[in-house]
């Protein structure tokens, strides 16, 4: 590294321990950060200033309004536009030196394995239980350490999964705490809200834990799941045992969920050319509803029999997380039905504009 390049990293590089030795260790690493939403922002803003060599970053959403009041990286001109490409430009103007491979795409079980093989270290930064437990799966069985966080409305949680123990075993992973979630029956940001600064607190967490692998690894936040709460701000660690006892033994293949866009919803909606089905609960339905039929999440497989099947079915809900879920119950039951989950829920629907 030459002379100047040191420069911008004296600070860390003073710090007791520290020295040029670990920068350059930090310089050849290799992280992966799996979604660039609240998040991944700031985990990748921090780990591009402090020198990660190599960071690569995933996504395949595109920018809405509702995204900028958490995702920091992101500009009301970005609106429309991918997430990976203006990250990746803004991140290669804070800081040159650092190498920014971007992904424009799903992960799902096709490409998971692919997609973390060339890291040392993945970011778990997503919204949603199914690629967090592909992420998790992907990453025991490559026996690389995963990075954990989520946050609900004024609680976040953090813990780093499947770090390797000096006897060969491993640190528990996400399916020793929880081994399987019903997701349609928790609620995302979207639906629950969640307040911004907690993604920052979190996100900067996780490049931290992230930094601590490579520079400080005894102190890594393994085998312990820290819960941190905005509003009393005090936290509390979790003791979940030193070794994992979950085998992997594959992956579970992903389910590709056809979706239609709002634009050609909207575009056929006075034709009535597709059938709605709400999917969300009364409450919701009672502020706001685009119409068609109504049946709870929770109530779609005991109640599929009401629903008309004369035209093709668009689900919805409020961001197409529980509208993804109920395609899976209802195509289970009736895989020769059309059905399609409205892509970005009605969050995506009250933001489109003609």
């Amino acid at each position: 590294m030459r002379e100047h390049d040191y420069l911008r990293y004296s600070c860390q590089i003073a710090l007791p321990g520290f020295g040029r030795g670990m920068q350059d260790r930090l310089l050849n690493a290799k992280v992966l950060v799996v979604g660039m939403g609240g998040l991944g922002c700031p985990a990748a803003q921090y780990l591009v200033s402090s020198g990660i060599g190599t960071i690569g970053i995933v996504d395949h959403d595109r920018i809405s309004e509702g995204n900028l009041h958490r995702q920091i990286l992101y500009r009301a001109a970005d609106i429309g536009k991918h997430k990976t490409a203006i990250a990746q430009e803004i991140l290669k103007q804070q800081n040159p030196e650092v190498e920014i491979k971007a992904y424009d795409s799903k992960v799902h079980s096709g490409n998971v394995m692919e997609l973390i093989q060339p890291y040392d270290i993945v970011l778990d930064c997503t919204d949603n239980f199914e690629t967090k437990y592909l992420l998790n799966d992907a990453c025991v069985l490559q026996k690389k350490p995963l990075v954990f966080a989520a946050i609900y409305q004024y609680e976040g949680q953090l813990a780093v999964w499947n770090v390797a123990n000096e006897d060969g075993s491993f640190s528990p992973h996400y399916r020793d705490l929880f081994p399987e979630v019903d997701a349609a029956t928790v609620p995302n940001c979207a639906e629950g809200g969640v307040i911004p600064t907690l993604a920052g607190i979190m996100g900067c967490m996780q490049a931290n834990e992230a930094l601590k692998y490579f520079v400080a690894p005894k102190h890594v936040l393994k085998s312990r799941l820290l819960m941190y709460d905005a509003l009393s701000m005090q936290s509390r660690i979790i003791k979940i045992g030193d070794r994992s006892k979950h085998p992997i033994n594959g992956l579970e293949e992903s389910i590709s969920i056809p979706s239609i866009s709002v634009k050609e919803l909207k575009i056929n909606f006075e034709s009535n050319t597709y059938h709605l089905l709400d999917v969300r609960k009364v409450e919701e339905r009672k502020e706001y509803t685009i119409g068609g039929q109504h049946i709870p999440l929770h109530e779609i497989e005991e109640r599929s029999e009401e629903i008309d099947w004369a035209k093709p079915l668009v689900l919805y809900c409020a961001s197409g997380k529980r509208s993804a879920e109920a395609y899976k119950k209802l195509h289970k039951k009736y895989p020769e039905a059309i059905l399609y989950s409205l892509e970005g829920g009605l969050k995506a629907w009250k933001e489109y504009k003609i």
